[in-house]
């Protein structure tokens, strides 16, 4: 019998969309949407964030006023309680995510076993 792993896939991706956590998650995001201040400043974070993480990848240092404004900006994202409820739900999901890894990778890890 032929799997088709893509079908699977796609399926999961509509469990996914269903699960607590993803539903708690949009609902915070949601939320957090709501207030301006909050949505800009976490805008702010993932930008920060997203530019560490290529300097990272590609080797480089990061500057004093990087570090600087990324611990600025962490420290601002603590202090925003709609912020700080999505963080904690996107940590739900990411827990769920790692779980659901664990599961596919398992044929994989077993198979490297001696």
């Amino acid at each position: 019998m032929a799997v088709n792993i893509y079908d699977t896939a796609n399926k999961m991706e509509e469990e996914i969309r269903q699960t607590t956590e993803y539903t708690s998650l949009s609902a915070a995001y949601a939320e957090m949407k709501k207030d301006p201040k909050a949505y800009e400043l976490f805008k702010d974070f993932q930008e920060v964030q997203v530019n560490l993480q290529q300097k990272q990848m590609n080797g480089e240092d990061l500057t004093d006023d990087e570090m600087k404004h990324a611990r600025e900006v962490a420290s601002q994202v603590g202090n925003v309680d709609v912020i700080k409820a999505l963080m904690d739900k996107e940590r739900n999901l990411n827990q769920l995510l790692n779980d659901i890894n664990q599961i596919i990778t398992k044929p994989i890890q077993e198979l490297y076993q001696d």
